[in-house]
């Protein structure tokens, strides 16, 4: 047990320092905390961390994805529907066909095993794409399509997976029963997480108190994981469901107390199970050259096959990108005039953008020891060896490369989701400065408190408005820089003010929380407006 607490506070410590150097070298955190893990693994004397895939499975996938989902603008989700589900379901299966045929050519694996190892590395990592692409500033679509698919691939890869792992243990293999079981397992898991996302609604309309919602809030993922799983359909696609179904209402459901403090809530939670996540595929080193050490594969042959299959999967998602992107509205011209040609440079980005994470880890690391027969299950060594490099590879090459990439390509964020808030602040301002001048027609007495909030609303209407006129880019600000200014120099000078009592032994630490919370929210109301 301590040496549990041992690893678990490591890990912790880890976590911390390797995300303060990444914000200080600008680069990705998911890739420092692979390469930390790395160097981490090879200090001598330090226990050794196996990465359990049922952990991977059961406890990081549902509460990682969940929030992913939760977030998506489903409008936006829906208007790139089509190119999304060609890399989530087409890229996916044209991955693994392609990797399986190399792998037996090239390779000498049974093609069986080579479907395994193509279904495992096929899918692009959900939380490698959505940390790499929101700090690059590229066009919103980019990464709706980027976060779309990778919410969606890992469903589409891991039915196949299982499909091919019953394939090698059992030598038969059917292609209608696949293609029946695909279907009633993807449409099982839309069905069961959209049940899953209504029950938690009701439960959410019904109950008002922020901790209970909050843990209800932690726990829907792995409810529409774990029964979903039982019930032989995709546990993955049922969170993915739950979370875009919740993620459209929460604004209607939950309370102001509820998201004030279930969001802090949940970006611990992210930012913890990430960096856990990244630094155990690190860590995992030793446990694949252990693999390997009854290998009679010699190094340079090792070396060849990591190589070629790292370039094979990063090549194979160009040559299905930009024909799945350019090849429809060349055959369908009518589709142009609703989507038109998207430029080549976000195209490449898109095609680039491939890194792989922990879901293909865990499914190299669950493959079985022996097929049906007891002999020993085929290239299962080679193919974590390799799905371990190609993690490696995607992670560090492509991740490091993006942003001088993007730099290169001149691919800019175009600014539709800044017009579309200006546009939203307006009239809601608008509004609300008519709505206020009704009440204080019907209502003389609050004439006064009308003619103070007006005052703010006009100075916002006014700052959006110069916003608007200025630069499409330009941050927008809820009021004045003047106003913002001595707002903030009247809120430090009350937090003083508090501390000072609380120090005198006048207020209790208590009265002291109490009021510095109000003095937060208020400050954060200037500086976060959004």
């Amino acid at each position: 047990m301590t040496g549990i607490v041992e690893i678990f506070v490591g890990l912790l410590l880890a976590v911390a320092v390797l995300a303060l150097v990444a914000r200080r070298l600008h680069v990705p955190y998911p890739i420092l905390f692979v390469v930390g893990g790395l160097l981490i693994g090879l200090i001598p004397g330090l226990p050794k961390v196996r990465l359990d895939p049922q952990l991977v499975f059961l406890f990081f996938l549902p509460p990682l994805l969940f929030p992913a989902a939760l977030f998506t603008s489903w409008r936006d989700f829906r208007l790139n529907l089509r190119p999304i589900s060609l890399l989530a379901i087409g890229l996916v299966l044209f991955t693994t066909v392609a990797v399986a045929f190399l792998a037996h050519h090239f390779m000498h694996l049974p093609l069986a095993a080579g479907f395994v190892l193509g279904a495992i590395i096929s899918p692009p990592d959900a939380i490698a794409a959505t940390a790499i692409a929101e700090r690059l500033h590229v066009p919103r679509r980019i990464v709706t399509i980027l976060e779309g698919e990778s919410l969606v691939n890992d469903a589409t890869a891991l039915v196949a997976y299982r499909f091919a792992v019953v394939a090698v243990t059992t030598g038969t293999f059917s292609l209608t029963h696949a293609g029946g079981q695909f279907l009633f397992v993807s449409l099982g898991g839309i069905a069961f997480g959209v049940a899953v996302g209504w029950l938690a609604e009701q439960f959410h309309r019904r109950v008002d108190d922020a901790p209970i919602e909050i843990t209800v809030s932690l726990l829907t993922p792995f409810v529409a994981y774990l029964p979903a799983e039982h019930l032989g359909v995709s546990g993955v696609l049922s969170v993915v469901c739950a979370g875009l179904y919740l993620g459209w209402r929460m604004p209607e459901i939950l309370s102001v107390q509820t998201r004030l403090r279930g969001g802090p809530v949940w970006d611990m939670v992210e930012f913890l199970l990430n960096g856990f996540v990244f630094i155990l595929i690190g860590l995992q080193l030793h446990e694949v050259l252990r693999a390997l050490d009854d290998s009679d594969l010699p190094v340079h042959r090792l070396i060849w096959y990591a190589l070629f299959i790292s370039v094979a999967v990063i090549v194979i998602r160009i040559l299905w990108v930009f024909p799945a992107v350019y090849l429809p509205r060349l055959l369908f011209p009518t589709h142009c005039r609703n989507d038109p040609n998207p430029p080549w440079q976000q195209t490449a980005i898109i095609a680039w953008t491939g890194m792989r994470g922990v879901v293909s880890l865990a499914a190299a690391l669950a493959l079985p020891l022996t097929i049906q027969d007891g002999s020993p299950f085929p290239g299962r060594d080679l193919i974590l060896f390799l799905t371990f490099i190609v993690i490696i590879a995607t992670l560090v090459v492509q991740g490091l490369s993006l942003p001088p990439l993007i730099r290169q390509l001149g691919i800019k964020d175009d600014g539709s989701t800044e017009k579309e808030e200006r546009q939203a602040r307006l009239q809601a301002n608008r509004e609300a400065l008519a709505r206020l001048n009704q009440i204080a027609e019907r209502d003389p007495a609050k004439i006064d408190a009308r003619d103070r909030l007006r005052i703010e609303y006009e100075d916002h209407i006014r700052q959006v408005e110069g916003a608007e006129s200025k630069n499409a880019g330009t941050p927008l600000r809820r009021f004045s820089s003047e106003y913002e200014r001595l707002s903030h120099e009247a809120l430090q000078q009350e937090r003083r003010t508090i501390i000072h009592l609380r120090n005198q032994n006048v207020i209790s630490d208590e009265v002291l929380r109490r009021i510095q919370r109000d003095i937060d929210l208020a400050e954060a109301r200037l500086q976060n407006p959004r």
